[in-house]
């Protein structure tokens, strides 16, 4: 009985579901199918899907040596071929609202190459929808440090980033929160930029792909930039100030700082504030590591072409190993030694005119401990308790000259070349002179 009740009425329903349909005019049925085309074409327009591949083969002045042009090379090898960087990023901007601007923006993007897959860039952007000022981004993104750290690596003239930058903010991204605030586009107040936020403070791509932290402290980066044009936008300038204050956990390990002996030969001694360490692991001390820099840009577009020059200083405190002045990205397990640095770059670049042509001049320098230098490096200290310095405290500077041709507006050919000078010490063993690691760089990039 009930098998036919419900027979019934789905023989009733679709009855009603055919008239209604033979009922609607042929022109609402266009006006529908219309209107639900339009809201997908909307949401695929909102959804920007954007990369780019560098490939590029690159010659060293002898084999396996390190460096800061794309990596180290491998022992034996003086020549490679790489697929430096291959970028795919996928970007969401959610609709104007009635202010016009858009209050939320997701991006995700990825790196592939020979070595594998990375996670560059995973965040989501709220801007608060009535005046369009303050920004929250949340999740893996570039530090707000500076310009070089920030500026693409599919704009940037140089092949790579400067050693400071590679050193002190190795993967450039970090996991955290960040606080923006800038006037829209429409505003005229747009030209003052404010960043500040809590990270967790990693320190290399091991650690960027997996964002593992390994302790409780977080580390606060903020920076305050401006940037101007003329009215006719042929003259271009910006001047930003940055700060950054954070540091790592102190494990079972010793820390030292820079001193003196009694003879008054230069070397680490223990950090006595910090040399005894708690067993329990929430109760750790933190060592701190602070820098703060100074960037500008200048540009002119004149007869002879757009002319580009670009610096930036950054000094400070930077807690490393015996062997190196890296950020770490794991806890340590080696003691720490804290060094007061700096460091610098500047960029020239020339368009050639109205060719396709483009000079390129960099110059930067790492100093990664500025109380010690020449043969005062790898001096044996005479007194006990004192470490003695070594390779890792020896400063270095880099001579780039490119020339770079863009086919057209998607491919980009750049010839460049490092020319990488060492400080040199009598007391160190392979520093007595200029280590034989300048490297030439040809690059062909395809951005779409």
């Amino acid at each position: 009985m009930k098998l036919r009740i419900y027979t019934t009425l789905l023989v009733l329903l679709t009855a009603f579901t055919v008239k209604a349909q033979d009922a609607e005019q042929p022109i609402d049925t266009l006006t529908r199918h219309v209107a639900g085309i339009r809201q997908e074409l909307d949401v695929l327009k909102r959804i920007k899907l954007s990369g780019y591949i560098q490939a590029q083969y690159q010659v060293a002045d002898s084999g396996g040596v390190p460096s800061f042009a794309g990596g180290n090379f491998a022992s034996g090898v003086d020549k490679r071929f790489m697929l430096r960087r291959a970028r795919l990023k996928v970007q969401y901007d959610s609709p104007f609202n009635d202010k016009g601007f858009s209050t939320s923006q997701y991006v995700f993007q990825i790196d592939l190459s020979e070595k594998g897959a990375t996670i560059k860039d995973l965040y989501a952007k709220f801007t608060d929808p009535w005046c369009g000022w303050f920004s929250v981004t949340a999740g893996m993104q570039n530090r707000p440090f500076g310009y070089e750290i920030g500026y693409s690596s599919s704009l940037r003239e140089s092949p790579e980033r400067g050693r400071l930058s590679q050193i002190v903010f190795p993967g450039e991204r970090d996991l955290g929160a960040m606080l923006t605030i800038q006037g829209p586009k429409t505003s005229n107040w747009n030209w003052l930029k404010i960043d500040a936020g809590y990270f967790n403070g990693l320190g290399g791509p091991s650690a960027l792909a997996t964002a593992n932290e390994f302790d409780k402290f977080k580390d606060f980066i903020g920076h305050i930039g401006i940037t101007r044009s003329t009215k006719s936008e042929r003259i271009k300038w910006g001047l930003g100030a940055s700060i950054y204050n954070g540091g790592y956990r102190v494990d079972t390990v010793n820390t030292y700082i820079f001193d003196t002996d009694s003879t008054g030969i230069a070397g680490f001694k223990v950090d006595t504030k910090k040399a005894d360490v708690s067993a329990n692991i929430n109760s750790r001390e933190e060592i701190k590591r602070s820098y703060i820099g100074f960037d500008g840009q200048f540009s002119i577009d004149w007869v002879g072409g757009l002319t580009t020059l670009r610096g930036e200083f950054i000094m400070g405190e930077q807690p490393g190993t015996g062997s190196s002045s890296a950020s770490q990205a794991v806890a340590s397990t080696s003691d720490f030694y804290t060094r007061k640095f700096n460091g610098m770059y500047l960029y020239f670049v020339q368009n050639i005119g109205h060719s396709p042509l483009q000079a390129i001049v960099k110059y930067d320098t790492y100093d990664p401990n500025t109380e010690v230098s020449g043969d005062e490096i790898g001096l044996a200290t005479q007194q006990s308790g004192f470490k003695t310095t070594s390779a890792a405290d020896i400063a270095y500077s880099t001579l780039g000259l490119g020339l770079a041709y863009r086919w057209d507006a998607a491919v980009k050919l750049t010839a460049y070349w490092d020319q990488v000078t060492n400080e040199t010490s009598e007391k160190l063993a392979n520093y007595t002179k200029d280590l034989k690691d300048n490297v030439f760089t040809l690059r062909l990039q395809v951005k779409f």
